[in-house]
């Protein structure tokens, strides 16, 4: 991993480079990704099976191949370890706790005219969500993408997997169960956004899909983005950890490496004020590494997408993080909650020494689908308001009316709307 003195007369070159960590270049998949929605959007299932057949490395003759069972779920689900089955079942739990606070109300209020102004929140007939499945399978992505869902009051949700052979993970099939799934499919990439974009004759369409995948995957969502909404186009995992010698450097380490393990691609940083504690990580980090299972991929990740840099204080620290905008952010420091309104841009936020993101990833409860690659300036985690839409409330009374009637007809006017302007007119006449 890169080591960086913000003191360095190179020093902003070198980090401008992790600043635009999202440049993917997503010109070079365009026209692949492009002929795999058009395929789809022209002839349905008969290219969705080709696809699949194609990229997943299973063969599809009819739509009972890939669609997933609900007693297949089931039966993962009475077939897990006790213990495993408790505390997916604690992590259910806990998410659906934390989303059902954040459901938005309808609101209304009236103004000293009589009019009645609010907005209404509604639910999507139904919701579209894409689990990875490629590198690992992710049963807690189920988790994350549904239960807001359920909250929301999505009535139809359909989920998409890739199924390398064919096969699911097991444990996926039971978060599946256990969220009441009803709608599954073995459908991986660009093919399966495609398909509950536009729909088939197996496949649904729905009206939002979410969840995150690799660069086809977002594409994907980019290019069928207007014909159907989209959570947000998300990126490689990564991780930034705000740190002083009140850190365990071990701690840290093992930190950065739990998203460094992701994937090739998946970025993390620390920065910290104390140069000895960075060497101390440093040295970590690579001690840690000889022990993971996904050693090659985590030794890429650090090696290619992965900084330690030293700042000259914890304001500069702050100051650093903010432009990287981190996806998950760690700040290791004692009051560490003191220094939340530091924290401009960050998908989620981890405060103190006992706050692994691991946690978040998991059990804690809030969201672990967030924005990636310096999106987390405009980007929200995702939430029940994901799968829902606001409709703008409007009631003028009879005073109301007369009071912003002349205001509002001269406003017409000088757009030019006639119609506008006189279907207040006729109203006041009246």
């Amino acid at each position: 991993m890169k080591f960086l003195h913000s003191s360095d007369a190179d020093f902003e070159s070198k980090f401008s480079q992790f600043v635009r960590r999202s440049d993917n270049d997503m010109s070079a998949v365009i026209p692949v990704v492009t002929g795999i929605i058009d395929e789809i959007r022209k002839d349905g299932d008969s290219a969705l099976f080709a696809q699949i057949s194609k990229f997943d490395k299973f063969s599809v003759t009819s739509k009972n191949d890939i669609i997933i069972d609900v007693k297949e779920m089931e039966a993962a689900y009475n077939s897990l370890d006790n213990a495993l089955r408790v505390a997916l079942n604690l992590a259910h739990d806990r998410i659906k706790s934390y989303h059902e606070r954040t459901k938005p109300s309808d609101w209304t209020y009236k103004d000293e005219h009589d009019i009645l102004l609010g907005a209404k929140y509604t639910p999507v007939d139904r919701a579209g969500l894409y689990i990875p499945g490629g590198k690992a399978a992710y049963p807690s992505s189920l988790l994350m993408n549904a239960i807001p869902a359920v909250v929301a009051g999505v009535k139809e949700i359909v989920v998409c997997t890739p199924a390398p052979g064919g096969k699911v993970n097991p444990l996926l099939l039971a978060a599946m169960h256990l969220c009441g799934i009803k709608t599954a499919f073995k459908i991986g990439g660009a093919s399966a956004i495609a398909a509950m974009a536009y729909g088939t004759a197996t496949v649904p369409k729905v009206d939002v899909i979410t969840g995150p995948g690799n660069i086809y995957v977002a594409t994907a969502k980019k290019l069928v983005y207007g014909d159907v909404n989209i959570d947000m186009i998300a990126g490689p995992s990564e991780i930034g950890v705000i740190a002083d010698d009140s850190a365990d450097p071990r701690h840290i380490a093992i930190d950065l490496l739990s998203q460094a393990e992701h994937d090739e691609i998946a970025s993390a940083f620390l920065i910290t004020p104390v140069e000895a504690f960075a060497r101390a990580v440093q040295r970590h980090v690579e001690d840690e590494l000889k022990t993971l299972k996904r050693e090659p991929i985590a030794s890429a990740s650090m090696r290619n997408k992965a900084a330690i840099i030293v700042a000259k204080d914890l304001q500069e620290c702050f100051k650093l993080m903010n432009e990287l905008a981190v996806e998950h952010l760690e700040i290791a420091t004692n009051d560490a909650l003191s220094y939340m309104d530091e924290v401009k841009h960050a998908g989620a936020i981890f405060f103190g020494h006992f706050t692994p993101e691991a946690m978040g990833d998991y059990i804690a409860g809030p969201n672990h689908t967030l924005p990636t690659g310096g999106s987390a300036r405009f980007y929200s985690p995702l939430g029940v308001e994901n799968f829902m839409k606001r409709s703008s409330v409007i009631s003028v009374s009879r005073k109301g009316i007369m009071h912003l009637g002349k205001p509002c007809m001269q406003l017409a006017e000088a757009e030019g709307l006639t119609a506008h302007k006189r279907s207040i007119a006729v109203r006041l006449e009246d």
